[in-house]
C-alpha cells in the first residue's frame, strides 16, 4: 500500500545539536525536528493512526503530534533526510496488520517429553538426600 505523506503536511524546525563538533555546533543549526500531527494526518487511515500511535511512544505528544529529531549528520540536508526516512519506515511498520494469535494446546508428544523429564528430576533430586537404613 505504501502511504505517501505529503510535505504540506510536515513541519521542520532546526535547532544546534548537541555533542562534538567543535565551533561548527555552537554556530550552526543543523539539528532537525520532524513534526508530523498524526490526528489531523488525511492520508492515514484510522487504523493505521492508531497503531501508529502505539509505535510511537514517547514521540508521541499528547496533541497527537509524532516528533521525530535528526542530529547524527553534520549538514541540515543529511539530517533533514534521516528524519524523513525514520518517519516513512515507522508509517511502513504502522501499515503492517499483526496476525492474530491462535490459541494452541500442546501436542501429546510435548506433553509426555515433559512428564518423563519431570520424572527424571525427581528421580535425581531423590538421589541426593541422606542414605536411608534400611
Amino acid at each position: 500500500m505504501a502511504i505517501r505523506i505529503p510535505s504540506s503536511e510536515l513541519t521542520e524546525a532546526f535547532v544546534r545539536a548537541s555533542g562534538p563538533g567543535g565551533q561548527n555546533v555552537n554556530k550552526v543549526s543543523t539539528a532537525v525536528e520532524l513534526r508530523f500531527d498524526v490526528g489531523r494526518s488525511a492520508v492515514l487511515p484510522e487504523a493505521v493512526r492508531e497503531r501508529l500511535r502505539a509505535l510511537a511512544g514517547k514521540r508521541m505528544t499528547q496533541d497527537g503530534v509524532l516528533v521525530i529529531t535528526a542530529s547524527e549528520h553534520r549538514t541540515q540536508e543529511g539530517n533533514r533526510a534521516a528524519a524523513r526516512e525514520r518517519l516513512e519506515e515507522l508509517v511502513a511498520r504502522a501499515e503492517v496488520v499483526p496476525k492474530r494469535r491462535r490459541a494452541s494446546k500442546p501436542t501429546l508428544g510435548s506433553k509426555l517429553r515433559r512428564l518423563t523429564e519431570k520424572a527424571e528430576r525427581g528421580k535425581a533430586k531423590k538421589g541426593r538426600g541422606r542414605p536411608q537404613e534400611e
